[in-house]
């Protein structure tokens, strides 16, 4: 299998040439990048931009506000993982207390959220929302922090269906998965 970024697809040195697996990934040095699996196949992604961490921060304040007590947010990295061959780390994720063991999230979130950066723009908006669309993640979200702009996403039948959209100081309104208003333009303020 490959391994994945924006810039490149390379097999790294020393990993099987077969679909990898949750233990693969779990004997992988630390070595301060992302390492995600889709299908079986290594997605390396860098360390985040100070941008996209106070993103990330902001809206994190903004859920942690407004999400019921049943539930809980937290940032990534947290491992969430929806087979033996997708370990998926989202930016933030909001989940029933309950489904967290003390390792991971061993299903999909409720919500996921992915701050885009230049470097996962594309895996974030394609394979990654596609990956828990059919893994029945019941909410994605995307933030901009360049235009700035949040686009929202409802599981709907199986697919997901456009939620709401919100650019700079227009507020975005959404009543599942709890009611929430956010701003894109705060998030990056």
């Amino acid at each position: 299998m490959t391994a994945m970024t924006a810039a490149a697809t390379s097999q790294p040195l020393g990993l099987p040439r077969r679909p990898l697996t949750r233990a693969d990934l779990d004997a992988m040095a630390d070595d301060g990048h992302r390492y995600e699996l889709i299908d079986g196949v290594l997605v390396v992604s860098p360390a985040p931009r100070i941008r996209h961490q106070d993103v990330a921060a902001a809206l994190f304040l903004v859920l942690r506000a407004a999400y019921p007590p049943d539930l809980k947010v937290l940032f990534g990295p947290v491992d969430v993982v929806l087979s033996d061959d997708t370990v998926m780390q989202p930016d933030l994720l909001v989940a029933p207390v309950d489904d967290f063991s003390e390792r991971d999230l061993p299903t999909a979130p409720l919500l996921a959220v992915e701050v885009l950066s230049p470097s996962t723009r594309a895996f974030d908006l394609l394979l990654k929302k596609d990956r828990l669309q059919r893994a029945g993640c019941r909410h994605y979200w995307v933030v901009d922090p360049d235009a700035p702009a949040i686009s929202a996403w409802t599981l709907v039948d199986g697919a997901y269906v456009q939620a709401g959209t919100a650019t700079g100081d227009q507020a975005l309104l959404l009543t599942e998965p709890f009611a929430i208003e956010v701003v894109p333009e705060t998030l990056v303020a």
